[in-house]
C-alpha cells in the first residue's frame, strides 16, 4: 500500500516553475496555478486519500500497529511532497514578485508558514 512517488514527483517539480503566482482580489489573496499543476496536485492529493482510506480500513480489520504506522508515515511523506511543490512554486512567484513590489513583510509570512510545516 506504500506508494512510491518519486517517479510522478520529476514531473511535478518540472511543472512547479514560475506558472504560479498570487494575485489579490478584494484583499483576499489567490494563487493562480496551470491546469498541468492543478492536475498533478489533485493527483497525488487523490492517492494520499486514497492512502488514509486504506488506512482506516486496516484499522478496521486490527492489521499490526507497526504496519499501519508504516502507512501512515508513507502518507505523511506524501503530504510532505505535496507541500514542497506548492512552496516552491510560490518562492520562485508570490513571494519573488511581492519583494520585488517592496511588500517585504511577506518574508515573515513565509517564515511563519514554513514554521507551521516544520511542527
Amino acid at each position: 500500500m506504500i506508494i512510491n512517488d518519486q517517479n510522478n514527483q520529476q514531473t511535478a517539480e518540472s511543472e512547479s516553475g514560475a506558472e504560479a503566482c498570487c494575485h489579490t482580489e478584494d484583499t483576499v489573496r489567490r494563487s493562480h496555478h496551470s491546469d498541468g499543476m492543478k492536475s498533478s496536485l489533485t493527483s497525488r492529493l487523490n492517492r494520499i486519500e486514497g492512502q488514509i482510506r486504506g488506512i482506516k480500513g486496516m484499522i478496521e480489520k486490527d492489521t499490526y500497529c507497526d504496519d499501519v504506522l508504516t502507512q501512515i508515515a508513507a502518507a505523511q511523506s506524501a503530504l510532505n511532497g505535496v507541500a514542497k511543490l506548492l512552496l516552491e512554486g510560490h518562492l520562485k512567484t508570490c513571494v519573488m514578485e511581492r519583494i520585488q513590489a517592496g511588500e517585504d513583510e511577506v518574508v515573515d509570512e513565509l517564515l511563519y508558514t514554513i514554521n507551521k510545516l516544520m511542527k
